[in-house]
């Protein structure tokens, strides 16, 4: 009989409910603790998801000698003090993205993990959905030919609140790190690293890009990657690979997409995906298989792929001028 992982969430809000529900459909995983700063929400949300043990601090989950693995899911500016905390109390980590908020936060989790034998992945769930693998799949498999345009976006208009993560500075707000990251990773993941980058955007009151445009250049390859970001406006967040035998399009919410076209001499040929839950099953089943493989890495989502991301994240901050408390 296999082993159950244990797994404990740090932070149980919005994204931790749509996680904790997936985690059910996971064979070999059980959700055993959860820990918020007050104590009523983590024994409500352990109430709702079964969840045997609730804390009123991290600490004391991080402390618990049958927690496997901690899902990391407070707000952006603390990953890397959480994530860094389970660490060093030896637990294995899941950490919702950005793992840090510059490239160097980065590359120190991947120091501790690595000199404490543990295994850390960034949470990017789209690089694990099925209507995403089979998109890099058509890729690969030359179905459009060479991409020459990449095309994408990812724009929702929020509520304005100076207070709320979207835009608080100290909380690590901003479109570009919030749904930014996203395009950035299509880019990095179709074509690679881009040999220029240049940005443009609007920095709003609080100090924070409330749109941000990407043109990624890669004159090597001769490609043009297009991508953006809002938080002022809802665009039709769908992605477009063009390719010189024909084009993919991921539908909305391209993401997370349900559906995907190929679109080659003149005829549209539409892929759909059934969709048992959010979508985070598949990045679990990833955490789940590669600890029970006693592997410290995915393959499927290196820590070389989280770094790259992130020092490219960094290299758009330089170019729209944007700096946090911990550059």
């Amino acid at each position: 009989m296999k082993k159950v992982i244990n797994w404990g969430i740090i932070a149980p809000g919005r994204i931790a409910r749509k996680f904790a529900s997936d985690l059910k459909l996971v064979d070999n995983a059980n959700l055993l603790a959860v820990a918020s700063r007050e104590i009523n929400k983590a024994k409500e949300f352990a109430h709702e998801f079964d969840a045997q043990r609730s804390y009123g601090s991290y600490v004391e989950l991080a402390n618990d000698p049958d927690v496997d693995v901690v899902y990391v899911a407070s707000p952006h500016v603390f990953h890397y003090e959480h994530s860094l905390l389970c660490l060093h109390k030896g637990k294995h980590v899941l950490c919702e993205k950005p793992m840090g908020m510059n490239a160097q936060q980065v590359k120190e989790l991947a120091m501790v993990a690595d000199q404490r034998n543990l295994f850390l992945m960034e949470a990017f769930w789209t690089n694990f959905i099925p209507s995403f693998v089979k998109c890099r799949e058509i890729v690969a498999n030359g179905v459009i030919g060479d991409i020459k345009v990449i095309q994408a976006d990812f724009g929702f208009k929020a509520n304005y609140d100076v207070n709320a993560r979207t835009f608080n500075k100290e909380l690590g707000g901003g479109s570009l790190l919030d749904i930014g990251l996203y395009p950035v990773f299509l880019a990095l993941e179709l074509a690679g690293e881009p040999d220029q980058i240049k940005a443009s955007a609007i920095i709003g009151s609080t100090g924070v890009d409330e749109t941000c445009s990407m043109v990624f250049n890669y004159q090597k390859k001769g490609i043009i990657a297009n991508l953006s970001s809002s938080f002022l406006v809802s665009t039709p967040t769908e992605a477009l690979i063009y390719g010189t035998l024909g084009t993919i399009k991921m539908h909305t919410q391209w993401h997370a997409p349900t559906s995907i076209s190929i679109i080659k001499d003149g005829k549209e040929d539409t892929l759909t995906f059934n969709e048992p839950g959010f979508g985070y099953e598949y990045e679990i089943q990833e955490v789940v298989s590669c600890l029970l493989s006693n592997l410290k890495e995915s393959s499927g989502f290196p820590l070389s792929k989280s770094i790259l991301l992130h020092q490219t994240l960094d290299r758009v901050r330089a170019e729209i001028d944007l700096s946090y408390k911990f550059d």
